[in-house]
């Protein structure tokens, strides 16, 4: 993914903001990271990418592209809308 692509789909949260906002604050626990516009606080998608971002913001990206990424967030929401639970938890 590019820097200036979203992380958080729904409140449009880009990595660039996410990996500043955790070089900046040093996070402790990847929570911490909704303090950046309320990411990670809505359909729960980006939490494990906050995770990694949280952990190492100077070596994280998602390895795959921007639209492999909504792609795969579109599947979470509909085993959401069938039950299954966020992040299986």
């Amino acid at each position: 993914m590019e820097p200036d692509d979203l992380i958080c789909l729904c409140y449009r949260v880009s990595l660039r903001k996410l990996v500043n906002y955790a070089r900046r604050e040093r996070p402790s626990r990847a929570s911490q990271m909704s303090q950046c516009l309320d990411a990670g606080t809505g359909c729960g998608w980006c939490i494990p990418f906050l995770k990694r971002i949280q952990a190492d913001p100077d070596g994280v990206a998602p390895a795959m592209s921007a639209s492999d990424y909504a792609r795969d967030r579109a599947k979470y929401h509909v085993r959401l809308r069938d039950g299954e639970t966020k992040h299986g938890y």
